[in-house]
């Protein structure tokens, strides 16, 4: 079990997990998008409680290597905090301003 950083139902950054010849793009969703993915990734999205994602499966087909490609992606997230530590700035200067702040004004 492991810990997946959110921002409010979604993730914080898009992100691409790799395992053997298996590839899945993980990208961030607005609020009310919902889980789009298909075959092996959706159960994982699912199962973690992130609500609002887009994703892409690219390369095998191989259920079982998607799976772990899904799972390398989430693992590899990082917090706003932890990138601002890493950097030595402030979390607002890290975050900036996103498309879905311009789409809330």
């Amino acid at each position: 079990m492991f810990r997946i950083p959110m921002s409010g139902q979604t993730i914080t950054h898009q992100i691409e997990g790799k395992f053997g010849a298996a590839r899945v793009l993980l990208k961030p969703a607005s609020p009310g998008t919902g889980i789009i993915a298909g075959g092996a990734v959706r159960p994982v999205m699912e199962l973690s409680g992130i609500k609002d994602i887009l994703t892409k499966s690219l390369g095998s087909d191989n259920k079982l290597n998607v799976i772990k490609a899904t799972v390398n992606g989430l693992q590899s997230l990082r917090s706003p905090s932890e990138v601002a530590r890493l950097r030595g700035k402030r979390v607002e200067e890290i975050r900036g301003r996103s498309v879905f702040d311009e789409l809330e004004t």
